[in-house]
């Protein structure tokens, strides 16, 4: 990680830690570096934050005086921004999103023209500019850029999704929430143009509504609406909509463990899994990986992140992976995670099984767990502080075998998160606030 870009790209609080400037600067950049890349396209996607707005307007102004032609894919995935990169030969993707995290702030993703996260180096080279450490040309006379729309962007990316699965889903009656954000432009559309019966909430974004008490991040009003009414399946995006979570017919809850789970088992049985490997994170249930040595599935573990998942399966040979959070990769079809191929996936696993996803979720027991987010001063000083790393070590032996504690600084804000996976949920609260309170008292 740089100074600005963290493990999804520039995220901050918008006009505070992310300025127009600094968007300006990256369009610039990137305008003046891939001009003479193809025809010098570059893709930009946005969510639906009111600030979203501000920031594609100063990207695609940047990346026009830098050379390059600004193309503008309006409310979209973040998935559908990597996808339509890679397959109509952009020279960068640009998405404008702060996922899951509250309308205040937002961020800046940047793809490569394969589809998949700008590559460090160019990162590093952006920051240096940012900082007015560099310079870069810029365009002059007929050599500057143009902006174009391109709202049939997203017509490309649900034509190609309706490929995967090819099913009549007219069977299911299924619930979406789509978080007031990016899933509002094509989830409804690829669900009934494969005829399921949809049922949305949260389909309105406003600007400042986007995961308010909504998404995958809360999923409580769509647990109430699958509990009063009679759905087969009901999904809930995050913001960008690259995250899924699930909640079965019951009502309850499955995430990305859960779902890693069923599908995991799905691909072995009908010989898909390569190498017989899911991969996952240090945050994965340790209730995923009894579940998967009772299958005779094979894992392997990675830092938090889906880019830590991708680079692991491409330097390994996997093809399927993903986080607890819901961000789910399946490799032989897309570079990143994306919620509605995940969800299309979930069902058509679910029409070929005929069986509930609580039916398919049988075989794996969630231990207990907590996580607790610290804010701090300064991150990197508590991670290396001697009597915090000597609590986190003698509350591991006490867990034994029995569970296991986890602390991590964020990626993208100055937290960190404390967890503890025990057999009991007293156990969890016990050690994780014996954690967090010694944080505390460093941090001040």
């Amino acid at each position: 990680m740089g100074k600005y870009f963290g493990t999804d790209g520039v995220r901050g609080v918008a006009n505070k830690t992310l300025t127009v400037e600094m968007a300006l600067k990256i369009g610039k950049y990137i305008g003046s570096k891939f001009k003479d890349y193809g025809v010098g396209k570059i893709l930009i996607g946005k969510d639906t934050r009111v600030s979203s707005n501000m920031f594609e307007n100063a990207l695609a102004s940047g990346i026009s005086a830098g050379g390059s032609d600004a193309y503008l894919l309006g409310v979209c995935s973040t998935p559908c921004v990597a996808y339509i990169t890679k397959h109509e030969k952009f020279a960068v993707g640009v998405m404008i999103s702060a996922s899951h995290n509250p309308f205040t702030d937002n961020g800046i993703k940047l793809f490569n023209y394969e589809g998949q996260k700008m590559e460090e180096t160019t990162l590093l080279e952006i920051e240096k500019y940012i900082d007015d450490l560099i310079t870069v040309e810029l365009a002059k006379e007929d050599k500057i850029g143009k902006i174009i729309n391109y709202s049939q962007g997203n017509v490309l990316y649900e034509s190609w999704l309706k490929q995967i699965v090819n099913s009549d889903f007219s069977n299911f009656k299924i619930a979406l929430d789509l978080a007031n954000g990016s899933a509002t432009t094509s989830a409804v559309n690829v669900f009934t143009a494969l005829k399921a019966k949809v049922k949305v909430i949260h389909s309105y974004p406003n600007g400042v509504n986007i995961n308010l008490k909504c998404g995958s991040t809360h999923p409580e009003s769509l647990q109430r609406l699958m509990r009063e009414e009679k759905y087969d399946i009901g999904f809930a995006f995050d913001g960008d909509a690259d995250r899924l979570i699930c909640v079965n017919h019951l009502g309850e809850i499955v995430d990305g463990d859960q779902y890693m789970y069923v599908i995991g088992k799905y691909l072995k049985s009908h010989n898909k899994l390569e190498k017989n490997t899911v991969v996952t994170t240090v945050m994965s249930n340790l209730g995923l990986y009894k579940a998967f040595e009772q299958c005779g599935i094979n894992t392997a573990k990675t830092k938090v992140g889906d880019k830590y998942v991708y680079e692991s399966m491409v330097e390994n040979g996997y093809v399927f992976g993903g986080e607890q959070s819901g961000h789910i990769i399946f490799k032989n079809f897309a570079d990143t995670g994306d919620g509605l191929l995940s969800a299309l996936y979930l069902l058509k696993v679910m029409q070929e099984e005929g069986k509930s996803l609580a039916s398919l979720c049988e075989g794996m027991q969630i231990f207990p767990q907590l996580l607790v987010n610290v804010k701090v001063k300064d991150k990197k000083k508590i991670m290396n502080d001697k009597n915090i790393l000597s609590l986190v070590d003698a509350v591991s032996k006490q867990l034994g075998d029995s569970g296991r504690i986890l602390v991590r600084e964020s990626g993208t804000e100055e937290l960190v998160r404390v967890m503890v996976e025990a057999e009991t949920d007293a156990l969890c609260q016990k050690y994780v606030y014996q954690v967090v309170e010694l944080i505390e008292k460093t941090t001040i």
